[in-house]
């Protein structure tokens, strides 16, 4: 018998909160107003002082809009991204690169591909 280790669905599962801070969700809770809520009336007070109206929609940002994530591109094997120069070309190779590509190329509403 094996002992100890990580185990398929043992523990906690990701993102569920601990005793201490229900206890603490609850007291806030039972109190009336919790900070978040507070931020906000303030916030949404057309007679509260602009500069603190500001602040307080900058303090609740976090809690009530996710961050985005950043992504950095990269090309093949996380090289740079390859181009290429569409000016150098023939227009009889523009003309059969447009009929290949054409297509399948969303051009926003425009049939002729152009703009």
């Amino acid at each position: 018998m094996s002992r100890g280790g990580k185990r398929d669905g043992a523990g906690r599962k990701a993102g569920t909160p601990n005793k201490a801070t229900q206890e603490r969700q609850k007291k806030v809770a039972s109190t009336g107003i919790t900070p978040l809520d507070y931020m906000l009336k303030v916030m949404r007070d057309s007679k509260a002082d602009p500069s603190r109206r500001d602040e307080m929609a900058k303090a609740a940002a976090p809690y009530v809009h996710p961050k985005l994530a950043s992504t950095q591109h990269t090309g093949p094997r996380g090289g740079p991204i390859q181009t290429v120069d569409l000016s150098k070309m023939s227009d009889e190779d523009l003309d059969r690169l447009e009929a290949i590509i054409g297509p399948i190329a969303v051009t926003g509403g425009d049939p002729g591909g152009e703009g």
